[in-house]
């Protein structure tokens, strides 16, 4: 028995650590195809956009994610919170998920009626005519409306780590993607066109992650008040962070496009492209890692000793990439063309703080996971702070000026979410 005892154990982790290697790999492997064929999309358009159109084309897109997260709120991270303790009950899971899908709604309406003067004004700031301000709005609406449940729909399969089908999808819209792109680019180089093309793949993507979120949550129940009371407490501690996130997570694009050029906003735009590779990361790390955390049991040794080893693998392949990137500015820059060759210096400042960007995401994903929220009363001033004394000792009117705060208030952020996410672990009271 003895014997019996003592193997049983080891070959229960190398089962359960073969099973993440699995997931790993498949989600690795799909994410480089889904990378690959997203750049591809990305350089045609790069190069096809006569560069004032480009811009446009940033500044819109740009605005799209702002939009979402508005939309958002927080109530993604809700629902995994609260799926995270059901997931297990297909009832109370889909009832947590239609629940989440009914606020969504709302907060579209909030989100478009904010973002879209704004929109309106920068692009006819640079340049463009009040039709062709226009037709770039209307060509976002398809992703908006898709994306306001896309997110919802993968909290089930991700909590069981029914992880092949999700990336199947997201491989086939990124070939639509590009397929849709080509057809019209070419033809039609125009930003709005551009834009509604990638727009419709997602649009089928969202009815497939529907059917497939069926199979572990029964997604068609009215809301449940008790749950959107659970999941509103929760966004109103989260919503004046995130509605700060939209401006300075994208406060390079928002400074550059104020202070700046048209052409500086394709330059900006154009290097945005190349960090579509820490999109593998983000994405295995919102898949795999987030969801798996968000399960774990309150245990503070278990929590801190998962945090750190999860920081620390990201710390280090964050690294190598701003490495490579060092070594190679000439040939990375190939890609975008004659038009942006001479940005060496700009490359690695742009990676480098979008580096610092994701590992202040990633700790902030992890503790909002487990239901934690920073204060908005501390976090908002202490950032507006960073950013307020970085841009007094920063020329913001140059790229590389932009480039440079950003890399300040990214380091900042990361520093602080990092603090934040050791003292919830160390509130924790159960240790074992």
């Amino acid at each position: 028995m003895k014997t019996e005892t003592t193997t049983a154990l080891p070959v229960s982790k190398y089962t359960k650590l073969l099973e993440l290697g699995k997931l790993v790999t498949i989600t690795g492997a799909a994410q480089l195809i889904i990378q690959l064929i997203g750049f591809v999309s990305a350089v045609i358009v790069i190069r096809l956009l006569p560069t004032q159109q480009y811009a446009l084309y940033t500044l819109v897109n740009t605005m799209l994610g702002t939009m979402i997260l508005l939309a958002d709120g927080g109530i993604s991270t809700g629902v995994m919170s609260q799926g995270g303790k059901v997931w297990q009950n297909r009832q109370k899971l889909g009832l947590v998920i239609a629940t989440g899908l009914d606020l969504r709604r709302k907060f579209a309406v909030g989100s478009l009626l904010v973002a879209v003067p704004v929109l309106l004004y920068l692009l006819v700031h640079h340049g463009a005519s009040w039709l062709m301000a226009l037709l770039l709005t209307l060509a976002l609406i398809p992703a908006f409306f898709s994306s306001l449940s896309s997110t919802l729909l993968e909290v089930a399969p991700k909590l069981t780590q029914d992880i092949a089908p999700l990336q199947k999808i997201q491989v086939h819209t990124n070939i639509l993607r590009l397929i849709l792109t080509s057809l019209t680019i070419f033809t039609f180089p125009w930003a709005y066109v551009a834009i509604f093309a990638s727009g419709l793949p997602p649009v089928w993507a969202n009815w497939q992650l529907r059917k497939k979120s069926a199979t572990y949550a029964d997604i068609d129940q009215s809301p449940d008040p008790v749950i959107r009371k659970d999941i509103l407490t929760f966004v109103k501690r989260i919503l004046p962070g995130a509605i700060y996130y939209c401006a300075s997570g994208q406060i390079t694009i928002w400074l550059i496009s104020v202070f700046g050029s048209t052409t500086a906003v394709a330059q900006v735009g154009a290097l945005g492209r190349l960090v579509m590779v820490l999109s593998v990361f983000n994405v295995l790390f919102s898949t795999l890692i987030a969801p798996r955390f968000a399960r774990l049991p309150d245990s503070r040794n278990l929590l801190m000793g998962t945090y750190l080893k999860i920081t620390f693998a990201m710390i280090l392949a964050l690294a190598v990439l701003l490495l490579f990137v060092w070594l190679f500015p000439a040939q990375i820059l190939w890609a975008l063309g004659p038009a942006y060759a001479n940005l060496h210096t700009e490359l690695f400042l742009n990676i480098a703080g979008s580096c610092l960007g994701l590992l202040a995401g990633s700790s902030f994903s992890l503790y909002t996971h487990r239901g934690w929220a920073i204060k908005p009363v501390i976090l908002i001033p202490l950032s507006i702070a960073a950013i307020a004394v970085s841009a007094y000792f920063l020329d913001i009117s140059t790229l590389q000026g932009i480039l440079l705060l950003n890399i300040c208030v990214a380091g900042f952020e990361a520093v602080m979410h990092m603090l934040f996410s050791v003292i919830m672990i160390n509130k924790v009271s159960i240790t074992n």
